[in-house]
C-alpha cells in the first residue's frame, strides 16, 4: 500500500463507518408513513426530523449491559441515606400543600409520592441528559429485543411533544426515553400525567406541581387503596410458609392462609382476614406486600423498588420534622 493511498484510507475510514441517516432507512419510513397516517402528521416534516437524530450509542451499550441484580441490602442502603431522607423532608415542606392536595384528590399519601420522586430522580435533581428523541429512535430501531415497545413510545412521545407545544429535539430525559421529575416514559405522561398547577399545560420538566399530581394519578388509576398499608414485615415460625415465598408481588393469598403457614404479623393493622397478600423475598429479608406493594410495581415492576420507596415513605413519615406528623 502506498502511504497516499493509506493517508486516503484515514481519512475517509471515519466517514464510511458513519451509519445510514435514520431518515433514509427503509423502516423509518415506514413507521413515519404509519404514524402520519395515524396522527395526522406531515411525512415531509418528519422525515426531516429524523434526518436531524442521531443514534446514541451510549444507550445501546447501557440497555445491552445491564447491571448485576442488586443485593436488597446495597439498593436500600442506595435510597435510604440521611442526605436522601433529609432532602425529601425538605422538598415534602417546600410543596406540603400541593402534596397535601394530592393526597385530598387521590388518596395517596403524601410520603409516597415524595418517596418516588425521591427514588427516581432525587427530587427533581437527576432528570437524565439524553435526548429523548435519540434515545429513543435508536431503541426503536437499533435494539430489537424490544424495539416494538420503543416504537410505540417513540409514537406516544412525537404525539406528546407536537400536543403540548415541546421542541421535538430539546427535551432530555433517561437512556430509555423517561422524562422529568417523576421519570415518565411518552405513554405514562400521555395516559396518567395531570395539569396539576393549572397553567394549561402538563409540564413533568419544570412544573413541580404537575409532577406531584401525576405521580398520584399513576398510582390512583393503577387502583391504589387509601388509608390502606403498603407492605408488613412477618415474624415467621415453622417451615410452610417457605411454600409462599418468592419473587411475585400478586397479592394473591389471604392473610389467613399466610398466617396458618407460619406468618405473623405482629405490627399488622385490623385487616380482614380475607385481605390478599404476598410473601416476597428480598434476598436477605421478606416482606408481606398488600395490594398497594403491588401498585408501587406498575410504576417500576422491581420488588427491590417497591420496597426502597416503601421504606423511604416510613422514614420520611417517621422522622422528628416531617409534615405528616
Amino acid at each position: 500500500m502506498t502511504r497516499w493511498l493509506f493517508v486516503l484510507l484515514l481519512l475517509c475510514g471515519p466517514a464510511l463507518a458513519q451509519p445510514v441517516s435514520y431518515e433514509k432507512r427503509p423502516e423509518v419510513r415506514s413507521f413515519i408513513r404509519e404514524i402520519a397516517a395515524r396522527h395526522g402528521f406531515v411525512e415531509k416534516e418528519l422525515r426531516s426530523l429524523f434526518a436531524r437524530v442521531e443514534r446514541a450509542e451510549p444507550v445501546l451499550e447501557a440497555i445491552r449491559k445491564p447491571p448485576e441484580p442488586p443485593v436488597w441490602s446495597d439498593y436500600r442502603a442506595l435510597f435510604l441515606t440521611d442526605k436522601r431522607i433529609q432532602g425529601g423532608l425538605e422538598f415534602w415542606q417546600a410543596h406540603q400543600a400541593v402534596l397535601e392536595r394530592a393526597e385530598r384528590e387521590y388518596g395517596v399519601p403524601a410520603q409516597v409520592t415524595v418517596a418516588i420522586i425521591g427514588v427516581e430522580t432525587f427530587y427533581g435533581r437527576n432528570t437524565g441528559r439524553w435526548r429523548v428523541i435519540d434515545a429513543l429512535t435508536t431503541l426503536a430501531f437499533d435494539y430489537p429485543p424490544r424495539s416494538r415497545f420503543f416504537r410505540s413510545e417513540l409514537e406516544h412521545y412525537l404525539v406528546l411533544a407536537r400536543d403540548n407545544g415541546q421542541d421535538v429535539l430539546a427535551v432530555r430525559g433517561s437512556y430509555a426515553g423517561a422524562i422529568g421529575i417523576p421519570q415518565f416514559m411518552p405513554s405514562s405522561t400521555r395516559a396518567y400525567a395531570v395539569d396539576f398547577d393549572g397553567d394549561g399545560v402538563i409540564d413533568l420538566r419544570a412544573s413541580t406541581a404537575d409532577a406531584i399530581g401525576s405521580v398520584a394519578s399513576f398510582l390512583s388509576k393503577h387502583g391504589w387503596q387509601p388509608g390502606a398499608p403498603v407492605q408488613l414485615k412477618p415474624v415467621l415460625s415453622g417451615e410452610a410458609w417457605r411454600a409462599y415465598a418468592g419473587g411475585s408481588v400478586d397479592p394473591k393469598h389471604p392473610l389467613s392462609a399466610l398466617r396458618e403457614a407460619g406468618v405473623q404479623l405482629a405490627e399488622a393493622p385490623s385487616l380482614p382476614e380475607d385481605t390478599r397478600a404476598a410473601l416476597i423475598d428480598l434476598g436477605s429479608e421478606l416482606r408481606v406486600g398488600l395490594r398497594n406493594f403491588y401498585v408501587i410495581t406498575r410504576y417500576n415492576r422491581s420488588a427491590l423498588y417497591a420496597a426502597a420507596v416503601a421504606d423511604l415513605a416510613e422514614a420520611l413519615r417517621a422522622a422528628p420534622q416531617s409534615p405528616g406528623r
